[in-house]
């Protein structure tokens, strides 16, 4: 089935759509649980709270109350799922074990709340997820059996990939959520992009590629949130978004686990790119939870160039 923007829009809805693909009946369990949680979290975000929690997260940032709040929303339909080994938030500090009852089928990592500093000022934030099967978590992104976002914006949205292909799903009157868009791929230049880090530390490769994207007639668009700007990159099939190794940073600021790996995976089922400036970032092997890398995602020629300035300018 195809579903197409400017046709109508709720023709299946998300459990059956997977049924229809053949997914494991425990991966179907495990995504229409995180689909569950999230009509919990936007409803805390329309009417919650938006003081902060007085508890810092693993990194000593100042966690907001829609933090906490969105990670033990996200927590209990893990356990509750039955399939679940191990999770791993991005606002606690150390791998959690899920004992019975489950059959500790999969591993997920996530960020609850990202981008939580841009809710008070009512902008897009979003949730991240990533997948794996098995207990390991400390494994290459090209290892996910599964990653998603969701968008909380004037619609929430989810877009999903569990290995073929990326589909985009949005949260109907009644909360549930319908396929909107199967199969979108990213079909051209990058007509946006999205440049993360002072722009004053970054390093001569950096600035030169930046200077190009300019060039090419690309228009900046940063909301400051990964997932509002990964999204505008995908539905506007090209694109580029980019937090770079720094001056006083060189790993940049996002988490490998729980922010790049995701997105890399939606991203490359896509068919774009996603790149340290080095290496696809789905080649890369964490070493610890809280590990961070440069990336530079989005459209495959792009990212190519990225890659060509940073190897001969540093």
């Amino acid at each position: 089935m195809n579903a197409e923007r400017g046709k109508t829009r709720f023709q299946i809805d998300l459990r059956r759509y997977l049924r229809e693909q053949s997914i494991d009946r425990d991966l179907i369990r495990l995504i229409c649980e995180i689909s569950d949680a999230s009509k919990y979290i936007i409803n805390s975000i329309r009417t919650g709270d938006l003081g902060v929690a007085g508890t810092s997260n693993l990194y000593g940032e100042k966690q907001l109350a829609l933090d906490v709040l969105s990670d033990r929303i996200i927590q209990k339909r893990l356990k509750f799922s039955g399939v679940v080994a191990n999770i791993v938030s991005e606002e606690t500090p150390e791998i959690i074990s899920v004992s019975e009852p489950s059959n500790r089928r999969y591993s997920v990592l996530f960020d609850p709340l990202d981008g939580s500093s841009l809710v008070d000022v009512n902008l897009a934030v979003g949730t991240i997820v990533s997948i794996y099967e098995g207990e390991s978590v400390l494994q290459a992104g090209r290892n996910q059996v599964a990653a998603l976002y969701i968008l909380y914006g004037p619609r929430t949205t989810m877009v999903l990939s569990f290995g073929s292909g990326v589909h985009e799903f949005a949260m109907n009157q009644l909360m549930d959520y319908d396929l909107v868009t199967e199969n979108l791929t990213m079909a051209g230049p990058a007509r946006v992009y999205s440049p993360g880090g002072m722009r004053s530390r970054y390093s001569s490769g950096t600035e030169k590629f930046i200077q190009y994207i300019e060039n090419t007639g690309a228009k900046l668009r940063y909301s400051g949130g990964f997932v509002p700007d990964i999204n505008q990159v995908l539905i506007k099939r090209g694109g580029l978004f980019m937090y770079p190794h720094l001056t006083d940073s060189p790993q940049g600021k996002l988490r490998t686990l729980f922010e790049l790996n995701p997105m890399a995976y939606l991203i490359e089922q896509a068919g774009g790119a996603a790149s340290t400036g080095r290496q696809p970032i789905l080649d890369v092997v964490p070493q610890a939870i809280d590990d961070r890398a440069p990336i530079f995602i989005g459209s495959k020629a792009e990212v190519a160039m990225a890659e060509k300035f940073i190897a001969e300018h540093g």
